[in-house]
């Protein structure tokens, strides 16, 4: 019955949702503690008075909070760091801009809440057998690959700006060095939980509590104006139970002829890379949701799936919320970007790393 097919999108929805708002409040009062700008200003000490080693220790902090507090969280919170870290070095913004989008996309494939199509298709892969443990082994090569070609491409478009060296700045004196330990020791515990297996909702559900009563004792004017999303949370569980009801009735049988079947490297990559095209038509999500059914009941397929939906909405603004939230953050900045030259890099990045992740993860199948 429709019923039934929309209560059980809704089900799936639910804690997903539920991970989005809390992650989201821990990120916002970890930022308004002073962890991001703590982390920025370590990643300038450390640098070595290298902009390319600074840049690499950027990176390494954008994949771990990629991986931790989900892209989204990357591309809000950690695009202001990016561009602060710049103008504090004199370098030029658009390497660690672009790094924090483009790895906000690829990097999110390490684990299950580093990206909400990972959490959707958690629940798919705990019905064909496939645990929090499969998942990480499943996802660890196309990642690390994913990333790897990343890097690359930044390195190799931005070699010019990473050659230069440059003089660290004084760090700030922190606002209240009692919550942004606090915010550290949430911060550094979330990962590990995560990492461990235990349900992403309760364990960002407990660090939101823990921040927030916290920072209600120590700061309560930073709990005002928090920007939950609760527009993008309704867009998905609309979104979610269109492309439920579209596939219940029917209509989305020709994505699974494109899709082909097998599980071969030709096979993977015809899958991630209809999922990369479809992503950046139409956006990463309904993507996911739609081609789900045409991966069929193969591990594998599944996560090539995934690669494209995550790796591949480079080239549109639309492709990828991630890269809407970027803009607006670029924006704000004042640094502005062509929408052809981002899109024209953007393919070859995308191109690149799901190519890349698909082959290593056919290479390291088990």
């Amino acid at each position: 019955m429709v019923s039934d097919s929309l209560l059980a999108a809704l089900s799936r929805v639910v804690p997903v949702i539920a991970f989005l708002l809390t992650i989201t409040i821990v990120a916002e009062l970890s930022e308004r503690a002073g962890v991001f700008e703590a982390a920025g200003a370590w990643i300038t000490r450390h640098g070595g008075h290298r902009v390319g080693s600074l840049w690499l220790l950027f990176s390494a902090f954008a994949v771990t909070c990629t991986m931790f507090l989900s892209l989204d969280t990357t591309a809000v919170l950690l695009t202001p760091v990016a561009l602060a870290i710049a103008r504090q070095i004199g370098a030029a913004p658009r390497p660690f801009a672009v790094t924090t989008l483009w790895i906000a996309n690829t990097g999110s494939l390490f684990l299950p809440m580093s990206n909400l199509t990972n959490l959707l298709a958690a629940q798919r892969f705990a019905g064909l057998g496939v645990g929090h443990a499969g998942y990480m082994r499943l996802a660890a090569a196309p990642a690390v690959a994913g990333v790897a070609v990343t890097l690359a491409a930044i390195a190799v478009l931005h070699r010019r700006g990473l050659c230069a060296s440059y003089e660290p700045s004084s760090p700030a004196t922190p606002r209240d060095p009692v919550l942004l330990r606090i915010a550290l020791l949430v911060c550094l515990l979330v990962g590990p939980a995560f990492a461990l297996g235990a349900p992403p909702w309760l364990v960002s559900g407990i660090g939101a509590l823990v921040l927030a009563t916290a920072t209600a004792t120590r700061a309560p004017a930073s709990l005002r104006g928090l920007s939950i999303p609760w527009t993008m949370a309704a867009g998905f569980a609309a979104l979610s139970i269109a492309v439920t009801w579209a596939d219940g009735a029917g209509h989305l049988g020709w994505l699974g002829s494109l899709a082909g079947t097998g599980s071969g490297v030709v096979d993977l990559l015809r899958v991630s890379l209809l999922t990369a095209l479809t992503s950046n038509v139409v956006n990463n999500l309904p993507a996911y949701l739609a081609m789900e059914h045409a991966a069929g009941h193969e591990p594998l397929r599944l996560m090539a799936t995934l690669i494209g939906a995550n790796a591949g909405p480079l080239v549109t603004p639309w492709g990828s919320l991630a890269t809407l939230l970027w803009l607006q953050r670029c924006r704000a900045a004042g640094v502005t970007w062509r929408w052809w030259r981002l899109g024209t890099a953007g393919l070859g990045c995308a191109a690149a790393a799901v190519v890349a992740a698909t082959m290593a993860l056919a290479l390291t199948a088990p």
